[in-house]
């Protein structure tokens, strides 16, 4: 008997990041905009990224806008 394993998952990360003039609408505290990268992986093996900019809590993570 052949057993498949199909893991699909899609990870988020934070490439380079700056200050910028903003508050977090949820808990008050700093902002950052930062070029994040999107990646869906196949089995551990990456088969499709993209890059975008959003504007990112620095405390708790919450993306508050995104820019394509």
């Amino acid at each position: 008997m052949v057993c498949f394993c199909f893991l699909v998952d899609q990870k988020r990360r934070v490439r380079r990041s700056k200050p910028v003039a903003a508050m977090c609408s949820r808990c008050r505290l700093s902002a950052v905009v930062a070029d994040m990268q999107t990646v869906t992986r196949f089995c551990y093996i990456p088969v499709y990224w993209k890059s975008w900019k959003a504007i990112v809590c620095s405390f708790c993570g919450s993306v508050l806008k995104s820019y394509n």
